[in-house]
């Protein structure tokens, strides 16, 4: 039991929290560059029927793995938007103190890494990006408080653990080998940004890994379906999009 408490005083301590999401940036920086060299070898189905594009007047996120990449793309658009927010805010020294401030720089950092990595991957594997790139999406954070700390790491554990579960729901979607070794390195990324949030919101305690989030019975996170995603994600998100062909 010991043990167990020490290694948690070392999870939650500010130091070892930003070593790790340094870390985690520059892992994500070098995987940036390997995803601009993927290519989609079999894209009969992404850019058949279901592929990413305007159906009935509303661009929809299409099937297959271009589709869950701009499902992910829509995800990353929402994180980034929300941190860039946040870090520019003019009481943003006054909210958090010097290490919250670094953390949350970080985890802004991480988030537009992960936007442009998506835009640039789907870029490059769409057969038309002209017309199938997601558009930069509208945002309406007017349900958050941004005068309030608590309300700021509340919408942010709120979007990172959404993040986390919905990487793990649509692993089972992805077909390309390339592409899910990258989501698996991203989701891994989000779950760090998940428990650094959890820590900042209740410092040593066993948040971090809460049984909310991770299943006493089998040790995995959450998992979930775009169809449960989306209902969350998009009480921000004012651009209309449809997610037909995705579970």
């Amino acid at each position: 039991m010991k043990n167990a408490v020490t290694v948690k005083e070392q999870l939650t301590s500010e130091t070892n929290r930003r070593s790790f999401l340094k870390i985690s940036g520059l892992t994500m920086a070098a995987t940036g560059l390997l995803l601009t060299g993927c290519s989609n070898d079999d894209d009969s189905e992404n850019n058949g029927p279901y592929a990413p594009g305007i159906r009935n007047g509303v661009f929809d996120l299409g099937s297959g793995d271009l589709g869950v990449l701009t499902y992910a793309y829509a995800l990353e658009q929402l994180e980034a938007d929300f941190y860039t927010r946040v870090v520019n805010l003019n009481n943003f020294g006054a909210l958090f103190n010097s290490e919250e401030q670094q953390v949350l720089s970080d985890l802004y950092a991480h988030e537009v890494i992960h936007r442009e990595f998506f835009k640039t991957a789907l870029t490059g594997a769409l057969s038309n990006p002209s017309t199938q790139l997601l558009p930069t999406l509208e945002f309406d954070f007017s349900t958050v408080n941004f005068g309030s700390r608590d309300s700021i790491l509340g919408t942010a554990k709120a979007l990172e653990d959404t993040g986390v579960a919905a990487y793990n729901g649509a692993g089972k979607l992805i077909t390309s080998a390339d592409y899910l070794l990258l989501a698996g390195k991203i989701v891994s990324v989000e779950a760090r940004h998940a428990s650094a949030i959890r820590s900042l919101i209740n410092p040593n305690s066993d948040d971090f890994a809460g049984d909310d989030i991770v299943s006493a019975s089998n040790g995995l996170d959450v998992a979930k379906n775009p169809s449960q995603i989306l209902p969350v994600a998009g009480s921000f998100i004012t651009t209309e999009f449809s997610a037909v062909y995705l579970p």
